[in-house]
C-alpha cells in the first residue's frame, strides 16, 4: 500500500490509514521510519503524505524517545517547507518536529 502510494495519489487516504497506524502500533522503529523517510524523500510537493510522514515520525519519538539522525533531518526539512509553503506540506510536518524535540530531547 505504501510502496504503491508513491506512484498513485488516489490511494493516498489508505496509505495514510497504513502509516499511522504502523506509526502508533508496530514495534520494529526502523522499518516504521524508513517508510516515513521513504514517502518524505519521494512523494511529490503538495502531497497530504508529507505532513503526516513528518507526524509520523513524531509519534515514534513519542513512543521510543528516540529517532535516527535521517529521519529527523526529514522533519526538520518538512517542516521548513512546511513554514515557506503550506501547500506545499502542510502544518502536521511542524507538529511531528515539536514532537520530536519534545520526545527526544533533541535541539533541531
Amino acid at each position: 500500500m505504501l510502496e504503491s502510494a508513491l506512484y498513485n495519489a488516489t490511494l493516498t487516504g489508505e496509505a495514510a490509514d497504513t502509516l499511522v497506524g504502523l506509526a502508533l502500533h508496530d514495534e520494529d522503529q526502523a522499518f516504521v521510519e524508513s517508510w516515513c523517510i521513504r514517502l518524505g524523500r519521494g512523494l511529490t510537493p503538495g502531497s497530504p503524505l508529507l505532513g503526516l510522514a513528518a507526524l509520523c515520525v513524531g509519534h515514534l519519538a513519542r513512543r521510543f524517545g528516540q529517532v535516527s539522525d535521517e529521519a529527523a533531518l526529514l522533519v526538520v526539512d518538512l517542516a521548513n517547507r512546511s513554514k515557506a509553503d503550506p501547500a506545499d506540506v502542510d502544518a502536521r510536518a511542524q507538529d511531528g518536529m515539536d514532537d520530536v524535540v519534545f520526545f527526544t530531547g533533541r535541539n533541531l
